[in-house]
């Protein structure tokens, strides 16, 4: 599983490549079998894997490491880590690039360990979140990447957490019709 969001150098001697970032959100995305919210409520986001050995990838490749997570944690129902780009060859290229704004893409991956289904027309049992959605109410994010293309349209850096540039729906069409091709069809 996969989602996007924001990032922001941070400033001071010695941090020339360290940021500040939010890579994930309580913002619903429709996947191909339907609408997905990642709770960041109080014990909802295990961040101990992250916090001990979470790594900074580039299109969540796990062949192209690119830096570390120094910490990560949650406020205001959003996830935000201190990253720090590393200085070789592959690292740097990706570092430039998002100096020079090219890159403004930040995505997470991540495993779902418990999902509260809602039906259209319900609300959630803590009453945050309408339905139809699945919430994943306990889950763990593995890692951090940089990504070109992010799966939430509304994050990435340089963006406020706030923002909301429209997704077109011609992106959910597109991924619809790959699974179709990939899958051999929908099964029901």
């Amino acid at each position: 599983m996969f989602t996007a969001l924001g990032l922001t150098r941070m400033e001071g001697e010695g941090n020339e490549r360290k940021f500040i970032l939010s890579f994930s959100s309580e913002e619903p995305y429709d996947r191909w079998w339907g609408r997905e919210i990642l709770d960041h409520g109080p014990g909802a986001v295990d961040l101990s894997r992250l916090n001990d050995m979470g790594v900074l990838l580039f299109n969540h490749d796990r062949d192209v490491v690119i830096g570390k997570v120094i910490r990560a944690w949650v406020e205001n129902y959003r996830g935000y880590a201190e990253v720090e780009f590393d200085t070789d060859e592959q690292s740097e290229l990706i570092y430039q690039k998002v100096l020079n704004g090219t890159l403004k893409g930040v995505s997470v991956g991540y495993r779902i360990d418990s999902i509260e289904e809602v039906m259209a027309g319900k609300v959630s049992a803590d009453g945050r979140f309408n339905g139809p959605a699945e919430i994943a109410r306990k889950w763990w994010p593995y890692e951090i990447s940089i990504v070109s293309v992010p799966a939430d349209g509304t994050v990435g850096v340089g963006r406020e957490a706030e923002s909301t540039e429209p997704v077109s729906m011609e992106i959910f069409e597109a991924q619809l019709q790959i699974n179709k091709n990939k899958f051999g069809g929908i099964r029901t």
